[in-house]
C-alpha cells in the first residue's frame, strides 16, 4: 500500500473531483482549490479534505500538487504568482499537471519549478469521465525520471496506467498523438455507421459482427449504439476535442508533421457546434452527416 502524503488537488471539474476522490480513499491527507469555492467546499465535506481559498494555501506543505484545469492560461493562473501554487510549494515537493495543454507550457512550468528546487511533470491523461470515477486512467507524463518514480505510486490511485515518455513536454505531445488518433477513428466510424444506415442495412448487426476483426475499436464497442440513437449526452465534449485539436495543429505547425485528417475533422467539429452540440460528446461527428 502507498504510504500516506499529504496531496492537494487543484481543478474539481468532471476529471479532476474523481481524480481526487481517488486520492482520499488511498488515504492521503488532501488539501482542494476549484475556482467555484462551492464545489471545493462540497468535495472537502464529502472526503474530510481541507478547501483552501488559493492554490497557494492549498500546495503549502503538500508533497504533491496536482492540476487538473482547462487550457494554458488556466494552468499558468493556478500555478504562477503570488496566489498560484508555485508560490507556497516546498524545496522537494512535486508537481503533476493533468490538464491536456500545450508542450510549451509544459516546458515553461518545468523550468520554473526547477529554479525553485522542485519537480513538475506534465501528465494528461485520456480515458474520459468515466475512466476518472472508475480510477481507470491511461496517464501520459514527461520529466525527470525520479519525480516520475516518486509520483507513480500515487498516481496510481486513478490509473490503469502511467508511464514516463520523455523530457518535459512528452506527456503533452503523447497526447496530441491520442487526440489525433481518436479523432481519425470517430470519424471514420460515424461514415460507415451512417453508410450501413444509408445501406439499409441493420447497423447493429452490422457492429456486432465487424468488431470481430480487424475494425474493432473502444469507440465501436462504446459508442456505436449511441450514436446511431443521436445520444450525445456523455464522455468528452466536442468544443474540448476543439481545443486538443487546435493544440496539435500548432504543434504541427513547428514540428512540420501533417495533418491533414485531423484538420478535416476539426472542421467538421465546427460544424457540429454550429449545430449546437459545443457540449455534445465527440462522437456527434456522425451528427454533421445527417440531412
Amino acid at each position: 500500500m502507498t504510504q500516506s502524503c499529504n496531496v492537494a488537488f487543484i481543478g474539481l471539474g468532471v476529471m479532476g473531483y474523481p481524480m481526487a476522490g481517488h486520492l482520499a480513499r488511498a488515504g492521503h491527507r488532501l488539501a482542494v482549490y476549484n475556482r467555484t469555492a462551492a464545489k471545493a467546499d462540497r468535495f472537502a465535506k464529502e472526503f474530510a479534505a481541507r478547501a483552501a481559498a488559493t492554490p497557494r494555501e492549498a500546495a503549502e506543505g503538500a508533497d504533491f500538487v496536482f492540476s487538473c484545469v482547462g487550457n494554458d492560461d488556466d494552468l499558468r493562473s493556478v500555478a504562477l504568482g503570488d496566489g498560484g501554487a508555485f508560490a507556497g510549494m516546498r524545496k522537494g515537493a512535486i508537481f503533476a499537471d493533468h490538464t491536456t495543454a500545450s508542450a510549451e507550457v509544459a516546458r515553461e512550468l518545468f523550468a520554473a519549478a526547477r529554479d525553485r528546487g522542485f519537480g513538475f511533470l506534465d501528465a494528461p491523461v485520456s480515458g474520459g469521465q468515466a475512466g476518472a470515477e472508475k480510477g481507470q486512467l491511461t496517464v501520459m507524463c514527461g520529466g525527470e525520471p525520479r519525480d516520475f518514480e516518486k509520483a507513480q505510486p500515487v498516481v496510481a490511485a486513478y490509473a490503469k496506467a502511467c508511464r514516463l515518455m520523455g523530457p518535459a513536454g512528452s506527456g503533452q505531445l503523447t497526447k496530441m498523438v491520442n487526440q489525433i488518433a481518436i479523432a481519425g477513428l470517430i470519424q471514420s466510424l460515424s461514415e460507415a455507421l451512417n453508410f450501413a444506415d444509408r445501406a439499409g442495412l441493420d447497423a447493429l448487426a452490422v457492429v456486432d459482427l465487424i468488431k470481430n476483426g480487424a475494425a474493432q475499436s473502444w469507440q465501436m464497442e462504446n459508442r456505436a449504439a449511441t450514436m446511431l440513437k443521436a445520444e450525445f449526452d456523455h464522455g468528452f465534449a466536442v468544443e474540448w476535442m476543439r481545443k486538443d485539436l487546435a493544440i496539435c495543429l500548432q504543434e504541427a505547425r513547428r514540428n512540420g508533421a501533417q495533418l491533414p485528417v485531423a484538420a478535416l475533422v476539426d472542421q467538421f467539429y465546427a460544424r457540429v457546434e454550429q449545430m449546437g452540440g459545443a457540449r455534445w460528446d465527440t462522437s456527434s461527428l456522425i451528427a454533421a452527416l445527417k440531412p
